[in-house]
């Protein structure tokens, strides 16, 4: 993106690597003498020199010089943003004789982050902080060219919605449903495939994460549904106070998001948010001497229950809340979402705490916040019957009276469907919706 930026303005563009201090500034010596049509490579004698030849660039007009992967550039030079903040002076050069525009990117999310934190030398230099997320469930079906619904949620289950990996799956998705099982066989659990080790990479990439180990065995705790601090604590054997720092490094580089509970406080929970993390610590992580030998249909073919039950189950839970906040309608929802958290609501009745996929909130000024609608997702292959529609109405007796009221909108979302005495209930009631893959991917 950044690269085509540069191409239709005429910018500067140079991708710094993971190379010496002296390596990189030779680098772009020679970049800055190719883009100002130079015989030979400019010679730098430091960083401070290069900013100068930086910032000249736009002189004459405005002018995007970018620079991707700086966090490359600081590990060699921590000095560096130091360096810019000085070039950057309201009163300097860049400020007064030059209209450079200048874009520091990296995919190390904590050291950019910090680049512009509470007594950061780039603070105050900045005007814009922009964290470029994956497509949404809908732009990654279209950036893939999926129009088939149920292909397009398998695929996104999977992979997610960075446009990279469309390019390092091959450059072109399943042709069918038919054709999807063969193509993540050969495609992303297939060692050869740029896909394979990418879950795992992930973690690596981050300069923060120094004991990669550890976190990637919380990664393997939430991948099998531990989603509570006590859960994961339990699985790898430690306290769970000694966890925070582990789980604040995953929350930091991205990968893992806390999830507060819809109705009661203090009752977090942690998901992945990188589809490709969850896969390669349920299939590939655990199946790779096979997957290396030529496996990969017997272990496809052996784990579909866990695909089924740690994959897809976990993912359609998560759309269909994407769906509430990102694309209901207020008449659908009964109002405005301004967030759908899942929940666990103790039951008297049964003894047992019951689990909610999403409970729809509306924020409204100057009076509380309410609940305006709840949901229960279902990624089973059989169509849903009216037996969830009798127990989503049992669990919004046990809501909080004081948000309910007046009674909150019933959502079921079921990936294969409906039975026809649930659609018949369903037509006679107005305040129940059903929400299938085609609504899900399409509708309101």
């Amino acid at each position: 993106m950044l690269e085509l930026l540069a191409q239709q303005t005429g910018g500067f563009f140079f991708g710094a690597t993971q190379q010496t201090e002296s390596q990189n500034l030779a680098d772009i010596g020679r970049a800055l003498a190719e883009h100002r049509g130079l015989g030979s490579p400019l010679a730098l004698a430091d960083w401070r020199d290069a900013l100068t030849e930086l910032i000249r660039l736009g002189r004459e007009r405005q002018l995007p010089v970018i620079i991707d992967e700086f966090p490359y550039l600081v590990a060699t030079t921590p000095a560096l943003p130091s360096y810019l903040q000085q070039a950057l002076s309201p009163l300097g050069e860049a400020k007064q004789d030059t209209r450079t525009r200048l874009i520091l990117c990296g995919s190390a999310l904590t050291t950019m982050s910090t680049l512009l934190g509470a007594g950061a030398p780039l603070r105050g230099r900045a005007v814009l902080e922009l964290v470029v997320k994956p497509f949404g469930y809908r732009e990654a079906a279209a950036f893939w060219g999926l129009t088939d619904p149920e292909l397009a949620f398998r695929v996104n289950a999977l992979v997610g919605g960075t446009p990279a990996y469309l390019e390092m799956s091959g450059g072109a998705g399943p042709r069918s449903a038919a054709d999807f099982d063969r193509w993540v066989q050969r495609r992303i659990i297939n060692p050869a495939s740029a896909m394979f080790r990418e879950g795992s990479l992930l973690l690596r990439e981050d300069p923060s994460i120094a004991d990669p180990t550890s976190y990637a065995a919380v990664l393997t705790a939430l991948s099998a549904g531990k989603v509570r601090r006590t859960e994961i604590a339990a699985e790898l054997g430690r306290p769970a106070s000694a966890l925070a720092h582990l789980l604040n490094g995953l929350q930091g580089i991205g990968l893992v998001e806390a999830v507060d509970d819809a109705v009661r406080s203090k009752r977090t929970v942690y998901r992945i948010t990188e589809p490709v993390v969850r896969l390669y610590q349920l299939i590939i992580n655990r199946h790779e001497a096979e997957l290396v030998t030529g496996r990969a249909e017997q272990v496809w073919e052996r784990n579909s229950d866990t695909v089924a039950s740690k994959i897809y189950g976990p993912h359609f839970e998560d759309l269909s809340r994407q769906w509430c906040l990102w694309h209901a309608s207020e008449q659908t929802l009964g109002g405005l979402a301004s967030r759908a958290l899942p929940t666990e609501l103790p039951c008297r009745d049964h003894r047992a705490g019951h689990e909610l996929d999403a409970v729809v909130w509306e924020t409204r000024s100057g009076r509380p916040d309410r609940i305006i609608a709840i949901g229960e997702a279902k990624a089973t292959a059989s169509p849903v019957g009216v037996d969830e529609l009798t127990r989503l109405d049992h669990l919004r007796g046990l809501l909080p009276a004081d948000a309910a009221t007046p009674a909150p909108r019933l959502l079921l979302f079921a990936r294969s469907g409906f039975t026809p005495e649930l659609r018949r209930t369903a037509a006679t009631r107005g305040d129940v919706e059903l929400v299938g893959l085609d609504r899900l991917y399409r509708g309101s």
